[in-house]
């Protein structure tokens, strides 16, 4: 009988280091959202329209516009694809940190292990029609009375006049918990309007069990769950964010010492090429900018991409 305890005790030891591997990089975080969040989710609606989709690769798909009597804008191509959206824009977080006042969200990739882990964070990532996420751009969210809709029954709406978004009411209340955690887990502001709006939006559209179900799949590999989403938490009016998130992440920074264990620092990510399967550090490898964004993979320390069957470029000095 001790014996299976410790057994038992073995087994939920290893459960609770693989529930921490949160992704490293946005292109992670997608695979992982489709291969233990979304996988079986693909007829429950996007966030923005309620469109079903068919999966197609590693995190893409293609979305079924008359599932949910969608018309196409403009963007006829990314209107028919499925892409990923920042609840929280990349912008409305990337442009709070030093990185990228130096070089935009491209610098902030290469340098910025902060950035990298906020961009990747599954909490803040849904599935979406492509021509509603390229419309909705960076915009903040707001109520939109007199705006038209442009999306044939998908009641989404953007005034690109105003920089203003407004996504249906199915979406309002998850969009608002997701706004509060990214606020409160990264020490980011928001202005007094924009809190107001989003505690009327969090008040009028309650957790559903689809968006809890979603937290408990997205916090078995982030390692936390969306306190706004287990009623953990609560936002009040001016609010201070707790920053409880920055923090871990730079309490995991790199110190003095320097080994092949050591994970990237200010120099940039080790990047790998998911077709060669070799991967290229930032010091010493002349082919380390030279890897199309779309074979990029991040990894932190070599023996990560060693583990996952990469190898280091030949021509590393």
């Amino acid at each position: 009988m001790p014996f299976i305890y410790l057994i038992a005790g073995a087994l939920a030891a290893l459960a609770s280091l693989s529930i921490t591997a949160a992704p490293l990089s946005f292109d992670q975080a997608k695979t992982e959202l489709r291969r233990q969040v979304f996988h079986d989710q693909n007829t429950a609606g996007d966030l923005y329209c309620g469109c079903n989709w068919q999966w197609q690769g590693r995190s893409g798909g293609s979305m079924d516009l008359a599932s949910c009597g969608y018309q196409i804008r403009a963007q006829a191509v990314r209107a028919e694809r499925l892409e990923w959206e920042h609840v929280m824009p990349a912008w409305a977080f990337g442009h709070q940190r030093q990185c990228w006042q130096q070089g935009g969200r491209k610098n902030c990739i290469r340098t910025d292990p902060v950035f990298r882990a906020m961009e990747a964070d599954m909490h803040n990532l849904w599935p979406t029609v492509g021509e509603v996420n390229a419309d909705r751009s960076n915009y903040n969210y707001g109520q939109l009375t007199s705006t038209p809709y442009r999306y044939g029954a998908c009641t989404s709406r953007v005034d690109f006049k105003e920089r203003v978004a407004e996504p249906r009411d199915e979406a309002k209340g998850t969009v608002a918990r997701i706004q509060f955690y990214m606020h409160d887990r990264y020490g980011l502001s928001m202005s007094r309007q924009q809190q107001q709006l989003l505690m009327a939006w969090y008040g009028q559209y309650p957790v559903t069990e689809p968006e809890r179900v979603r937290d408990q799949r997205i916090a078995a590999v982030m390692g936390h769950s969306n306190p706004y989403v287990t009623g953990k938490r609560t936002w009040t009016l001016g609010q201070r964010p707790s920053g409880e998130g920055l923090q871990q992440l730079t309490a995991q920074q790199p110190s003095a010492v320097k080994n092949r264990t050591q994970p990237a620092d200010a120099t940039g990510p080790i990047i790998g090429n998911r077709n060669s399967k070799v991967f290229h550090l930032p010091q010493g490898c002349p082919s380390y900018s030279q890897v199309g964004e779309r074979n990029r993979v991040l990894f932190q320390t070599e023996d990560q991409a060693q583990t996952q069957g990469y190898r280091k470029a030949g021509n590393c000095r």
